[in-house]
């Protein structure tokens, strides 16, 4: 082969290099760029426009707001995890367990539901997506804390939460809070509920199905399915009172906790949440509550007589932004909690909400400093038994 024909063969071999590179580079590592990190959502100022005029705790690490006072607080940049959050010796211990639920045997969530892609915004309602769904089947933990102090036979006051742990993972934080803070008589002896979701995130999954739709159906499957099932198997019971029973959660856990007491506040008057999903998340889409969660401070509250609800909330200064394809201005979850304040403070509610600094989505730095004290706050006016 002559000099001219290994050059001209050479050349040939570096184009076709050349092509293939810029021809299948961009499908040689799909996941690498398909799959790239979600940009951090920017910091929102406590001070913007709209928003509450905060109570400024922030410079104080360690700082809570009174458990007493109701308003605006803002908390941070830095945290002290509160000793609450440790095993205290000579502290009583209560029991923590578990037992599952099969979907098989849901009533009201049978089968469970699945997507396989996210879905696209209806081109006849922006409000929501349309989402390709399949039947699943799934287990349910359900995780009880009980505590030490309780007396067999008396009806206990209660907790409900959200997103709770998986079998054989138990959150001891939790009960370590809850048995230093009885321990203590800063709340009544309760029981607490934890109850995993059916699985999945927002639209097109059980949780979203479960967490995010504006009725009473999610309440009602606790009150009827979950609850006579702790009492059966734990021995115990459970206070019908309303004043004695609370709703926790984070994110979509969080505004499933205001779901149930709001439709049903003859079941529950207690809410607490962390970064709450008061935005449009709803599906299928309810020409009835065309805006979802975000309804709660654009419509449903303002325009509803006043509940018998307790409210404590909180979120970060990094809150989630529009985290997905719909851009309908119903997807700030600090716009949508700072709106929750202000509406619940015009409607004249009891309710402390915290502007957590250096706070993402589910605020995660700042809750062991300001759960305990969150908790102390939620059960103010409720009796307390005095005695050991």
């Amino acid at each position: 082969m002559t000099n001219a024909m290994l050059s001209l063969r050479n050349t040939l071999v570096l184009a076709l290099t050349v092509v293939s590179a810029s021809a299948f580079g961009a499908d040689q590592k799909p996941a690498e760029q398909k799959k790239q990190d979600r940009p951090q959502p920017p910091t929102r100022p406590f001070d913007a426009p709209g928003a509450p005029k905060f109570t400024r705790l922030d410079g104080r690490p360690g700082a809570n707001p009174p458990v007493d006072a109701n308003g605006d607080f803002v908390v941070g940049p830095e945290y002290v995890a509160a000793p609450e959050t440790k095993v205290i010796a000579g502290v009583p211990q209560g029991k923590v367990q578990q037992f599952s639920m099969n979907s098989k045997d849901c009533q009201r969530f049978n089968p469970g539901i699945a997507r396989k892609v996210f879905g696209t915004v209806d081109p006849k309602n922006p409000k929501t997506l349309i989402v390709e769904t399949h039947p699943i089947d799934y287990q349910r933990t359900v995780t009880v804390y009980i505590p030490a102090q309780y007396v067999p036979g008396t009806a206990a006051p209660f907790i409900v939460t959200h997103d709770g742990p998986g079998m054989g993972k138990p959150d001891m934080n939790f009960a370590n809070i809850l048995n230093n803070l009885i321990a203590q008589r800063r709340v009544p002896a309760m029981i607490a509920i934890m109850i995993s979701s059916g699985g999945g995130d927002a639209q097109g999954h059980e949780r979203g199905r479960e967490y995010d739709t504006m009725s009473g159906l999610y309440a009602e499957f606790i009150e009827h399915e979950v609850l006579p099932l702790v009492e059966k198997n734990y021995n115990v019971k459970l206070t019908k009172d309303p004043e004695g029973r609370a709703t926790m959660g984070n994110s979509s856990g969080g505004s499933a906790a205001l779901i149930m007491a709001w439709y049903h506040p003859e079941w529950y008057h207690r809410v607490l949440t962390f970064s709450g999903t008061f935005v449009n998340q709803q599906w299928p889409f309810n020409p009835e509550t065309p805006d979802g969660a975000w309804g709660f401070h654009s419509k449903l509250i303002p325009e509803s007589p006043k509940k018998p609800l307790r409210i404590w909330m909180a979120v970060g200064d990094r809150d989630l932004l529009n985290p997905n394809v719909m851009r309908d201005g119903m997807h700030d979850w600090v716009e949508a909690n700072n709106r929750m304040a202000a509406v619940l403070k015009a409607k004249g509610y009891h309710y402390q909400y915290l502007y957590c600094l250096n706070a993402g989505h589910g605020i995660g730095n700042a809750r062991p400093q300001i759960l305990p004290q969150a908790l102390e706050w939620l059960w103010k006016g409720y009796p307390i038994s005095k005695t050991p």
